[in-house]
């Protein structure tokens, strides 16, 4: 990850200073990057419908699989270091790396969903993105219920990553989750 650049007079937060911070008024959301303090407005319904989708797919594909990983939705977070802490709409994190972790610091994740919403696409696909491959996240989906699209980022082995969009007629499949076939209709109808 390229390091932040911000003004000297921005105000930049350690985790602590975070963790005091009152929660927004209007359900908006704070995510930290590199000591940045991020607020996005607060998921409308069609990105909750989604994301209810995809919990019932994957958590069918899990219990049917016998899978013992597990499957996270916020406010389960993502932090690291002292300045870095962000909840995304949901994450999937297998038995072996879950095995890495202590339960109440969990670091990385195998996959990790975010549904795109007009409010915080640009930070999403930009310093959001940019953050779960830099912190070692194996995938990220990005669904954007606008367009129906589903983009799913993998980074090799250098850091490096590599983008696929699937659009109407797609199936997405997660590397971590070896037989699971999302049909991106599922989501959107």
């Amino acid at each position: 990850m390229s390091a932040i650049v911000t003004s000297p007079h921005l105000k930049t937060y350690t985790l602590e200073e975070f963790w005091k911070l009152p929660d927004p008024p209007g359900g908006e959301k704070l995510e930290l990057i590199g000591g940045v303090l991020y607020l996005t407005p607060p998921p409308g319904g069609t990105h909750n419908e989604v994301v209810a989708r995809l919990v019932r797919e994957i958590a069918t594909f899990l219990k049917l699989k016998d899978d013992p990983g597990r499957l996270y939705l916020p406010r389960a977070a993502i932090w690291t270091g002292s300045a870095t802490y962000l909840e995304p709409d949901l994450m999937y994190i297998s038995q072996d790396l879950l095995a890495q972790m202590d339960l109440d610091h969990l670091t990385k994740a195998d996959l990790v969903v975010e549904v795109i919403s007009p409010g915080s696409a640009i930070y999403d696909r930009n310093a959001k993105a940019e953050t779960y491959g830099a912190l070692g996240v194996g995938e990220l989906w990005l669904i954007d219920p606008d367009h129906r699209t589903l983009e799913a980022i993998r980074w090799d082995s250098r850091g490096r990553p590599s983008r696929d969009v699937l659009g109407k007629g797609a199936q997405a499949e997660a590397a971590c989750l070896p037989g699971f076939k999302l049909t991106l209709e599922n989501l959107f109808d």
